[in-house]
């Protein structure tokens, strides 16, 4: 009996260290928004991290008077300071957000941040009838989140959208309708040919919708010159590649993770290109990597000469649940550590863990920021990969 109890005390004891370790960030209700959605997250070069999220004003959906709100932690996502607000496109919406931090621009040696997002006009799904765009803008802080930029609207350089919508010197030859950055962090090349490119993950839908999601396809678009023009990388061809995130993997290698939006194959679709991004070598769904039907993150580090890669979704082919981290020494072609971040008690009903994204906050951690309890709360856990 006396050695039960041990047992049975050390379960208590770990369950409520695990549960101290968590922080809430976002919570819906709170702090003038009915929802809060779509997480993201990066470190400065101070050691600050930021975390944002759309704050949706009246309700849960997607399309209405969305902002994209913010807050930062001085101690590695412990505690979390006032809620910010980013970006307020009146009573539309404004979301997608893909913060990176561009470390490698010698006009800034202390980092500037950039954070891309969308705004948007109508609901998606006129959008992808043509009813409507979606744009493409960043902006920028120099000193760590406490000030902004004026918005850079860089749409007629990244989106093709085939008639004028909002602007009349939009003359493109694509059918693009919808469009949303990846959600989650950008990411910059640290080494190689393309040391210093900034590359967004993101996708459209191309021409009349159709079934299953079909007409939407993964592409990214990218900047060679710290922000001052981009381009389009090649679309990936697989139907239905919806939201996307990419890491580098070696000097010029990337790897992208895309939601497979069709459901057909209940996995991540994989892509891997050896020219920064630019251009695809292959494409396959990855039978490792199980997905109900969402978005999923991903994040590199450098160890020695190598990057170590991880991903993080919830691994379930059915429901937004079991969300769990890997970590790959050889660009995702196979894992030696996966972790459960978060796993619904049993009978729940809901989506207990769905969206993501992954900030390293140390030499062996990892911080998860993601959307918990049926979108009731975005939190922040750190995750320890010893």
């Amino acid at each position: 009996m006396k050695k039960s109890m041990t047992g049975l005390l050390g379960l208590m004891f770990l369950c409520t260290s695990i549960f101290a370790q968590e922080s809430v960030v976002f919570r819906s209700g709170e702090e003038g928004y009915a929802s809060y959605r779509i997480p993201a997250i990066i470190k400065h070069k101070n050691g600050d991290l930021l975390a944002f999220s759309e704050g949706r004003v009246d309700h849960a959906g997607d399309y209405g008077n969305v902002d994209i709100v913010y807050k930062i932690s001085s101690d590695n996502g412990k505690t979390w300071g006032k809620l910010h607000i980013a970006v307020d496109y009146d009573k539309l919406q404004a979301g997608n957000a893909a913060p990176i931090v561009d470390l490698l621009d010698p006009a800034y040696p202390n980092g500037r941040i950039f954070l891309f997002y969308n705004t948007g006009n109508n609901h998606e799904a006129e959008v992808r009838k043509g009813n409507g765009l979606r744009e493409a803008w960043y902006i920028t802080s120099t000193d760590g989140g406490k000030t902004w930029s004026e918005a850079a609207n860089i749409t007629t350089e990244v989106h093709r959208p085939k008639q004028p919508q909002l602007n009349a010197t939009y003359n493109f030859d694509a059918d693009w309708r919808a469009y949303a950055n990846t959600p989650g962090h950008g990411l910059q090349f640290d080494s190689g040919t393309y040391k210093g490119r900034i590359y967004i993950p993101a996708n459209h839908s191309a021409g009349e919708p159709k079934s299953a999601g079909r007409d939407y396809y993964a592409h990214a678009y990218y900047s060679d010159d710290h922000g001052k023009t981009f381009k389009i990388a090649d679309k990936i061809t697989f139907e239905g590649g919806n939201e996307t995130m990419a890491a580098q993997i070696s000097k010029n290698g990337l790897y992208m993770n895309t939601r497979n939006q069709q459901g057909n194959v209940r996995t991540r679709i994989v892509s891997y290109s050896s020219d920064g991004g630019a251009s695809w070598d292959t494409t396959f769904y990855d039978k490792n990597l199980p997905d109900p039907v969402n978005q999923g993150s991903t994040l590199s580090w450098k160890k020695g000469s190598k990057y170590v890669l991880a991903v993080c979704n919830a691994a379930d082919e059915k429901y937004r649940d079991n969300l769990t981290l890997r970590l790959s020494k050889d660009g995702g072609k196979t894992w030696y550590l996966e972790k459960v971040i978060a796993k619904s008690p049993a009978g729940y009903k809901g989506s207990f863990a769905a969206y993501s994204d992954i900030v390293k906050i140390g030499k062996k951690e990892i911080g998860v920021l993601y959307e918990k309890d049926d979108y009731k709360e975005i939190v922040f856990v750190p995750v320890n990969l010893r």
